[in-house]
């Protein structure tokens, strides 16, 4: 049979997605296009050198396997770039690491010595630009966990080279709480620190709308814009305000054009990605989609617990093992109300003399969630499957190969991996001590039978459905 691009990749998806977390497919897999398969070679449209280069560096050996599981050993991959600027095109085949040979490769260049700013005065001495940055949103109070890699990496590289990337304009989107201003700043503290005469600016959309007007009133507009033109790197926070300020806009179109022909950094922040921002005019949109825009995601349990822990180191404190474990269970969409969490705790236990334990955190959280969440244990998810097979729950924790029995515990395994926050390792700990590589090899087994054998995935949807129903019993 003549396979197509589009059956091949879709098989080779197949593969991947039951070999990398959930987050970490939809960030770097969905977006990718099958275009041809041409002589053994199958090209995929990415959508930015960035992209390619963070699938080179960290999934090569899985492109690799699945490219060669669907063609054949003689099978390759070739990358095909696309960009808002002139189209580009790259090949690499999965065995070989990138070359040279592409180093030059980014979005259109310009050439700034032929660009001159027309509010810069020649010899006029810079002026000193207060950068407006909080000196405490760094890189490394910044947790770093697959909700948000990929942004955190994009800053790094940008304050490594403000303006020399192709991330030009960044933007770095996101619901409330989710660590959108922290990361835009530390991007411009990196900078201060790493370039001492660059000027950087960190300015709310709310205080740039109100300049403005202040600007107007004053008949200083032109004043207004030739000071924002001197920045070498800004920060625009919830861009999003902007929307259906006509005045406000234009102004900040310009400003925006001078900055990014001139080669300097511009970084802004939303609540939303690009495409959605209403009421915003779509020549400033288009522009905002030239660089990379990057998203938070809510960050999973055992990332939340390590911006807890760094929380605690910060203040000073050390809470029990138990009671961080139920905060961050229950604290998910906001990072912000961590903090608020922490710092009511301690007001709690200071001011009554209590000790602090999961019955008082119980007590702070209620001012911060409507209902607190009723953990599922890996204990119950055993008992459950155990019932289910009728073999002694302790069964599962032991030594014994028998086949009804280990079909049984991989399968507790991976319900426990699904349902629960619970690290590999603490899954691990529940099954006699396993390491957390066992728990991964008896999640894809359960995978691959489910894939296979109907009737067993139809037990596993059973035992799913029983484990969520257990959340609305009283």
């Amino acid at each position: 049979m003549i396979k197509d691009c589009t059956q091949v990749w879709g098989n080779c998806l197949q593969t991947i997605r039951r070999n990398v977390n959930s987050q970490s497919f939809k960030t770097w897999f969905e977006p990718i296009k099958p275009v041809r398969l041409d002589n053994g070679a199958l090209t995929i449209q990415v959508p930015n050198k960035f992209f390619y280069e963070w699938l080179e560096e960290h999934y090569v050996a899985l492109l690799k396997l699945t490219i060669r599981k669907e063609l054949g050993e003689k099978g390759r991959l070739e990358y095909q770039i696309l960009m808002s600027h002139p189209q580009f095109k790259l090949n690499a085949q999965t065995t070989d690491r990138r070359s040279g040979q592409n180093d030059d490769f980014g979005p259109g260049k310009v050439d700034t010595a032929v660009i001159k700013n027309p509010f810069v005065i020649p010899g006029i001495r810079k002026l000193k630009i207060d950068s407006q940055l909080n000196p405490n949103y760094t890189f490394n109070e910044f947790i770093e966990g697959d909700c948000n890699k990929l942004a955190r990496s994009a800053g790094v590289a940008v304050a490594k080279r403000p303006g020399g990337t192709a991330f030009n304009p960044l933007v770095i989107f996101g619901d409330v709480g989710l660590g959108k201003t922290h990361l835009a700043q530390a991007i411009g503290n990196e900078v201060v620190q790493r370039f001492p005469n660059k000027s950087v600016l960190y300015v709310s959309s709310e205080k740039f709308t109100n300049q403005i007007i202040e600007s107007i009133k004053n008949n200083a507009v032109s004043d207004f814009v030739n000071f924002y033109q001197l920045v070498d790197v800004l920060i625009v926070d919830d861009i999003q305000f902007l929307a259906n300020k006509q005045k406000t806009q234009e102004i900040f179109f310009h400003i925006f054009n001078q900055l990014h022909q001139s080669g300097k950094q511009i970084v802004l922040t939303s609540d939303r990605p690009p495409k959605d921002l209403d009421g915003m005019e779509e020549r400033l949109t288009s522009r905002f989609k030239w660089g990379l825009s990057a998203d938070l995601q809510i960050p999973d349990f055992e990332t939340r617990v390590a911006i807890f822990e760094s929380k605690m180191n910060r203040e000073g404190v050390a809470l029990p093992g138990d009671v961080t474990e139920f905060i961050c269970f229950n604290i998910k969409n906001n990072i912000r109300e961590l903090e608020g969490v922490l710092v009511s705790l301690i007001a709690q236990s200071s001011l009554n003399r209590r000790e602090i334990d999961v019955e008082l955190a119980k007590e702070v959280i209620k001012n911060f969630v409507t209902q607190i969440n009723k953990e599922i244990t890996v204990e119950f998810i055993q008992k459950l499957v155990a019932d289910h097979f009728s073999v002694p729950v302790e069964k599962l924790a032991g030594k014994t190969r028998k086949r009804h029995i280990v079909i049984a515990r991989q399968l507790s395994m991976y319900l426990a991996k699904n349902l629960t926050d619970k690290s590999l390792k603490a899954i691990g700990e529940n099954f006699g001590g396993r390491d957390h590589s066992t728990v991964i090899y008896s999640c894809r087994t359960v995978q691959d039978l489910m894939e296979t054998d109907m009737v067993f995935k139809d037990t596993v949807s059973e035992l799913e459905k029983k484990v969520k129903m257990s959340l609305n019993e009283k």
